[in-house]
């Protein structure tokens, strides 16, 4: 790697001069740590570890660090573990509404920027898992703009269940099938007690692999380092070169905002696109831009992109291969080869070469499963941007790898502010086809914090047999397992601030159009106007805490939904 065996040229932010006040104290502490005091000298590495014992997801990190620290040891710098915050959907969903699932992407960073920061340590080596980890270490990383790697820490095994291969997603879904009697609910529990098989992320082409690959594509991750099976031989390997990489990258001064440029933010989005990947790549890869001052505006390159990027893999829950498939045919790296052509391919990554020199010589393992540019699975976007009198600064919306027949979709608003209500209605028959699901109140302020009450709602449209006859409307997210029926998500501006969303009423013209990318309230606007006029502002949710802190300093998702001062919200 470029740079790897250069001497030692310039002054680390971490060393203070010896017998001064911050040196003398610091020494008192690392002597009884252990830490020679000739260590003081070299290069201090956090070793960034968002885990804990409530979740498969993280549970194996504690595992890599010490193979990591080993590695920075051997490359001359003195590693230092540093913890955080360790959400994950499934386990800190439960409380508030889920609305610690969001809001804890910003406390992780804030995690790392208290010690990293108060220390003045000079890199990190952050292990990444479960969704919400990814983007707060990758915002923390711009933030702080000290050399920094990303190191995929892999996904989960999946099991059978009679017979069939069942993961976290089935059984996601198959909740749903239960409340609507679809699904018997012994067989759920059976599902359960099968679909993880191992530590690890979500195995399909949720959030966190979507992130892993784009991690890559940023630059931010070694080549070849994402998705990988957790705990395997590769995976291990690349934690132990990103602890020896790390040491260079401090003496080489290569910072994640000279990685992190608007070509790096491109091939991101490009990436993301071509294997149809998660609709929360969008805010979380704008949140990095954001705090990284960057100037990318990443929900426009989504809308500029979608249809110029050809779909090159079939990922489940989009389309039908497994995650193993994808990394035996080589992963981001062969993904990223067949998208050269598209690329900005000078852009730096943190092995300190371009993107065209880490992928020379590399060759596709199975062209079938990562397909060249010129015979993709689909040339029709699997993730667009939707805008419109309802949608006016964005909407978003995943339509899958096949030819819709549904394009346009005109209905009647049926609305709920809460997940509940919206999930007896359907239960007991209340929606019914042609309507259009108005779930509101579920934004960055509203929710606050998005909760994933959306996504079951639509997996129960789903269990009634309403995904093909009911569209849904929301200002909240939805999981990146989430794949089904006509389902425009994170519509901005907000209900809670005041957005359109909040206006519609029971019974009004709700058209969607994936042709004119457009989602339209069909109601006149002086009606609007004495509706705006009538409106007030909801009671905050959960206004105690830290999510009292969130709500009243989130910014809008255009701009990654991150906190920023109240006056310039």
């Amino acid at each position: 790697m470029s740079g790897q065996g250069n001497q030692p040229k310039r002054k680390l932010r971490s060393n203070f001069p010896r017998g001064s006040y911050l040196w003398a104290g610091r020494n008192a502490h690392w002597q009884a740590l252990g830490i020679p005091e000739e260590d003081c000298e070299k290069p201090k590495i956090a070793v960034v570890n968002s885990s804990s014992d409530l979740a498969a997801c993280f549970s194996h990190l504690d595992r890599i660090v010490p193979v990591v620290k080993q590695a920075i040891r051997d490359a001359g710098g003195v590693p230092f573990e540093i913890r955080t915050t360790a959400p994950s959907d499934f386990i800190t969903g439960a409380g508030a509404r889920g609305a610690y699932m969001l809001s804890v992407r910003d406390l992780i960073t804030n995690d790392i920027e208290a010690p990293v920061e108060g220390a003045l340590l000079d890199g990190m080596v952050c292990l990444t898992s479960c969704d919400k980890t990814i983007p707060g270490q990758l915002m923390a990383a711009a933030r702080l703009n000290i050399p920094t790697i990303m190191v995929p820490c892999g996904y989960q095994a999946s099991g059978e269940y009679k017979g069939q291969h069942v993961d976290v997603e089935d059984v996601f879904l198959g909740s749903m099938h239960v409340l609507t009697g679809k699904l018997d609910r012994e067989d759920l529990i059976g599902m359960s007690r099968q679909a993880i098989r191992s530590p690890g992320v979500c195995t399909g082409l949720g959030t966190a692999n979507s992130l892993h690959i784009a991690c890559e594509a940023l630059g931010m991750a070694l080549p070849g380092s994402a998705p990988v099976r957790a705990m395997s031989e590769k995976m291990l390997a690349h934690a132990a070169e990103a602890g020896r990489r790390i040491v260079q990258m401090v003496w080489d001064d290569l910072k994640p905002r000279d990685i992190l440029t608007p070509g790096a933010f491109r091939n991101a989005v490009t990436a993301v696109l071509s294997v149809g990947g998660s609709l929360n790549s969008v805010k979380h890869l704008q949140a990095v831009a954001t705090e990284g001052e960057v100037g990318a505006d990443v929900y426009r390159l989504f809308e500029t992109l979608s249809p110029q990027v050809p779909v090159l893999a079939s990922l489940r829950p989009v389309g039908d291969r497994f995650m193993e498939e994808f990394e035996d045919a080589g992963a981001a790296q062969a993904l990223l080869k067949q998208l050269l052509p598209m690329l900005d391919a000078q852009a730096l990554t943190v092995t300190g070469r371009t993107l065209a020199q880490n992928l020379e010589g590399f060759e596709v393992g199975d062209a079938e499963v990562i397909r060249p540019l010129d015979k993709p699975i689909t040339r029709q976007p699997a993730v667009m941007v939707l805008r419109g009198s309802l949608a006016p600064e964005t909407g978003l919306i995943k339509t899958g790898l096949g030819e819709r027949k549904d394009r346009r979709f005109e209905g009647r608003a049926i609305c709920f502010d809460e997940r509940d209500p919206a999930l007896q209605a359907i239960k007991d028959g209340t929606v019914q086809p042609g309507h259009v699901v108005v779930m509101r109140g579920a934004g960055p302020c509203g929710g606050p914090a998005m909760g994933g009450g959306a996504s079951l709602v639509v997996f129960a449209l789903d269990g009634a047999g309403l995904g093909d006859s009911v569209a849904m409307l929301t200002d909240g997210h939805l999981s990146g397992l989430v794949c089904k029926g006509l389902v425009v998500a994170e519509v901005s501006p907000e209900a809670a601030r005041g957005g359109p969303l909040a206006l519609v009423r029971d019974g009004d013209t709700i058209t969607i159009d994936l042709d004119t990318r457009e989602v339209n309230l069909e109601v006149p606007s002086d009606e609007l106007d004495r509706r705006r006029a009538a409106w007030t502002a909801p009671k905050p949710q959960f206004d105690r805490g830290w999510l009292q802190i969130y709500r009243e300093r989130v910014s809008p998702l255009p701009q990654g939904a991150v906190l920023v001062r109240t006056d310039r919200r």
